[in-house]
């Protein structure tokens, strides 16, 4: 029989929650993320429960265990019960009844199957009981084993309940699919034949997908094959993947960086498609800017930082094809740590007003042209 390998669903939370509501007489199972990335030995963040206890039976449960239920998704099913201070969503095994492409209707069932059915990807209906052993009710252990990303029944139906998937398919596949074994054809044909529905999402839960896509250790083939499917033509207008793989060899050891790799896509209007975040979009407009001028590394660095120059030379190299000069990481170090040694102080009250600041630039211009080697007294002669 399989089973998890984490020590993570004996700990204290997880232990005190799933046996309360196993005591009670109810079945209960860890669900999703949290087996998926055990059995693939991936991070785990997040502790999901499903249950046949409805929720207000939940609710109950916790009380009497000792331990606290907030109703935070009660209407839908869910429960989050705290325990030794971490709070784990308990839901309901549920069914959908009617689905929009954006929401759901659900009803609650006592049965597993029904829960598993509702779920996007084999891989995604694996659960696991408190003692840790494996309960697979679609065949989703044998994708997962090959790394196969694979819609649960009909991939068609499945995206039409929630037109997000779509974007998440692409997503799976570029952190958890077997980049050596293709996509699942089924699952492209389902993707193809349901494009519009992408219309309708809002640009938040897009933009949140795209920037966890884009985190992936290499998701080149995911946003290549969007692009070939025009989901990526209809989520970010204009966007070109072509240089995307030249930029990820660049990287190399750098952590992976969605902005970065957001700049090398390009497209129209692309903050506010995503609802970029004020840091995203500054970060994005400064390499842009770096992108489009010939200011060195070394001033990129002393201008806006070590990770902005970063992320401005990767871009430039895979822009042009060529490789990186070794000294640059030196410069952008260099430029980083560096200090401007003269104030404004200095030249008063000699100058004052725009020609103060003008001569502040003239000197600051010669102190970077010499590698920030030029000390104050030599600047100030």
């Amino acid at each position: 029989m399989t089973r998890v390998r984490g020590d993570w669903i004996n700990a204290p939370a997880a232990q005190a929650v799933s046996r309360a509501i196993e005591a009670a007489g109810h079945q209960v199972f860890f669900v999703g993320g949290c087996v998926r990335n055990d059995l693939l030995g991936a991070p785990i963040s997040d502790l999901d429960l499903s249950t046949d206890a409805l929720p207000d039976r939940v609710m109950r449960i916790a009380v009497d265990a000792g331990l606290r239920a907030v109703p935070t998704g009660i209407d839908h099913g869910t429960v989050t019960v705290v325990a030794d201070g971490e709070g784990l969503e308990v839901t309901t095994f549920r069914k959908d009844v009617e689905t929009d492409g954006r929401r759901a209707v659900v009803a609650f069932s006592d049965r597993l199957e029904d829960d598993a059915h509702r779920r996007d990807f084999t891989m995604n209906a694996l659960y696991a009981t408190p003692d840790g052993a494996i309960c697979d009710p679609l065949g989703g252990l044998h994708d997962l084993r090959a790394r196969r990303v694979r819609f649960i029944d009909n991939a068609g139906a499945r995206i039409r309940e929630d037109y997000l998937r779509t974007l998440r398919f692409f997503r799976f596949h570029a952190w958890y699919g077997d980049p050596a074994g293709g996509m699942d054809a089924d699952a492209l044909a389902g993707i193809a034949s349901n494009l519009a529905g992408l219309e309708t999402l809002s640009r938040e839960r897009v933009g949140a997908e795209m920037l966890k896509l884009l985190a992936a250790p290499d998701p080149a083939r995911a946003v290549a094959t969007m692009a070939q499917t025009g989901v990526l033509g209809i989520v970010l207008p204009g966007a070109d993947a072509s240089g995307l793989p030249s930029l990820i060899h660049l990287e190399g050891d750098c952590p992976p960086d969605p902005i970065r790799r957001l700049a090398a896509l390009g497209g129209q209007d692309v903050p506010d498609r995503l609802r970029l975040s004020k840091r995203d979009r500054k970060q994005l407009a400064v390499i842009r800017e770096g992108m489009g001028s010939v200011m060195p590394a070394g001033e990129l660095a002393y201008r806006h930082g070590a990770d902005l120059a970063t992320d401005v030379v990767l871009l430039r190299s895979a822009q042009m094809g060529a490789p990186l000069d070794a000294c640059i990481w030196d410069d952008i170090a260099k430029g980083a740590q560096a200090t401007f040694p003269v104030q404004p102080a200095d030249l008063m009250p000699a100058l004052n007003g725009p020609e103060l600041g003008a001569q502040l630039r003239r000197i600051e211009a010669r102190w970077i042209a010499s590698g920030f080697e030029l000390q104050r007294k030599d600047l100030l002669t």
